[in-house]
């Protein structure tokens, strides 16, 4: 290898003589796979390197979404030294230039990525920038193809298995993405990734005890990862409780504890820790948990208000907006709504097509939080399914509350009927989860056939005492 040349931990060269800023770059490639604390570390390559080109390029990205005015400085750092940069910088400055731009095309950029995984099949970085894209894209398909087209060259890579879980999991190969998060799990433990996609599929199947106490035995694990990863996980375990219909108390131990605790942390950050927190209040408010919660949703949407906080993921933007309606934000709600359409309009057709369920969501979760039933199934309507809403970046289970939602406006507008017809089709699919019996209890009892009713709240009883015996 020439002079002034070193290779990266994939084995691909990188123009500098630094050794300390190779190894801030490396550090940063593991970082941001493990969902660490510290990826800020990539802000030392260029401290050793100036003129290196991936150095300049990774900091300026980092900066992108924690300190923006910085980035010029380092994509102008970056361009005079692209003459003489190898292929891989070349190509993946060019895929962070694209991903960073203003008017970012996703397809184009999402294919600037492929071709780099094609040249650069090992560089397990880009492929977690690609499958980022396709989640916010709502294409779980390109994600799950982008993992298999590198897995033959990154078999004992243990981050790859988490990766590719978990557009399984989206995909609803639970089977296939179970064998893959403990693929991961056996060569790494702490891959929070693998863990989090081994308790979705646990929570899935039902198997709550089992997820939680995998969970809470991984828990130790998160102290260096990222406030997301660790309130997402933390989430998750209290999204068993629930589901299981444990006591309120257990849930909000978890919320008080795990989730809004985080925000004590020097270097918490608090969109995600607001992100997990509303979408477990949410859930909770739709089970009718308003009293004990209305304190704490109170705090969270007094958060909200603070448009810093506004139009970081489409999928944030809506539960804000329930949370600011139901705690009496309205001007802030309506606000919020006026921006997210503005912001549609701004999109190409094309784009806004796609974001038109995202939108008439959105509105329709202004309305609940309202309590304006009649009005929010209107803008759903009664073919409403979440998991066509995946453009605002969620996943299946982070949709699963729009479901819930749905069923309660349904039993409150005189279309009790068609709640328990959709939530037939569910427990067919999830049979052991109390709570799905507890809503066609509640069906049942809406249209007044009381032996259906109690035959579901036995079962539903008879699951409660089952789950956490």
């Amino acid at each position: 290898m020439e002079d002034g040349l070193k290779l990266t931990k994939w084995g691909y060269e990188v123009r500098t003589s630094s050794d300390a800023c190779i190894s801030a770059i490396n550090a940063f490639y593991d970082q941001v796979l493990s969902y660490g604390r510290r990826r800020s570390v990539i802000l030392e390559a260029p401290v050793h390197d100036k003129h290196c080109v991936l150095a300049n390029v990774f900091a300026a990205y980092f900066l992108s979404s924690s300190d923006p005015s910085r980035v010029h400085h380092h994509l102008q750092a970056a361009k005079p030294g692209l003459d003489r940069a190898t292929p891989y910088e070349k190509a993946v400055y060019d895929a962070i230039n694209c991903l960073m731009s203003n008017d970012r095309d996703d397809n184009v950029a999402v294919e600037l990525l492929t071709q780099l995984l094609k040249s650069f099949p090992k560089d397990l970085l880009s492929l977690k920038k690609a499958q980022v894209l396709c989640f916010y894209m709502g294409n779980p398909d390109l994600s799950l193809a982008l993992v298999q087209q590198v897995l033959p060259q990154n078999q004992e890579e243990g981050f790859i298995y988490g990766m590719l879980a978990f557009p399984l999991l989206e995909l609803g190969c639970m089977e296939e993405a179970e064998k893959a998060a403990r693929r991961g799990l056996d060569i790494n433990k702490k891959d929070g990734w693998a863990q989090h996609a081994l308790c979705h599929v646990l929570q899935y199947r039902c198997r709550f005890k089992e997820a939680v106490e995998f969970m809470e035995a991984c828990s130790p694990t998160w102290s260096d990862c990222l406030s997301f990863l660790v309130t997402h996980n933390w989430w998750h375990v209290a999204l068993c409780y629930l589901e299981a219909n444990s006591p309120l108390s257990k849930i909000l131990e978890i919320y008080d504890n795990y989730i809004w605790k985080e925000l004590e942390k020097p270097d918490a950050m608090g969109p995600d820790v607001y992100l997990n927190a509303l979408g477990l209040m949410l859930r909770l408010f739709v089970r009718g948990e308003f009293g004990p919660c209305e304190g704490r949703l109170k705090i969270l949407a007094n958060v909200l208000t603070d448009k810093a906080n506004w139009h970081l993921e489409w999928h944030f933007d809506l539960l804000t907006t329930w949370a600011l309606a139901k705690s009496g934000e309205i001007f802030a709600a309506e606000e919020l709504l006026g921006s997210l359409k503005s912001r549609m309009l701004k999109m190409t057709p094309k784009k806004q097509e796609k974001m038109q369920r995202g939108m008439l969501l959105a509105e329709a979760l202004y309305m609940y939080g309202r309590g304006d039933y009649k009005r929010a199934l209107d803008l759903v309507g009664l073919d409403f399914d979440a998991n066509d809403c995946k453009m605002i970046g969620a996943s299946n289970e982070q949709l699963d509350v729009f479901n819930e939602v749905w069923y309660d406006i349904l039993m409150n507008t005189g279309h009790a009927a068609k709640a328990i017809e959709v939530i037939e089709k569910q427990i067919k699919k999830r049979e052991e989860a109390p709570y799905l019996w507890r809503l066609l209890e509640r069906g049942y009892s809406k249209l007044g056939r009381p032996e259906e009713a109690a035959i579901a709240g036995d079962k539903a009883r008879s699951l409660e005492k089952a789950h956490f015996k």
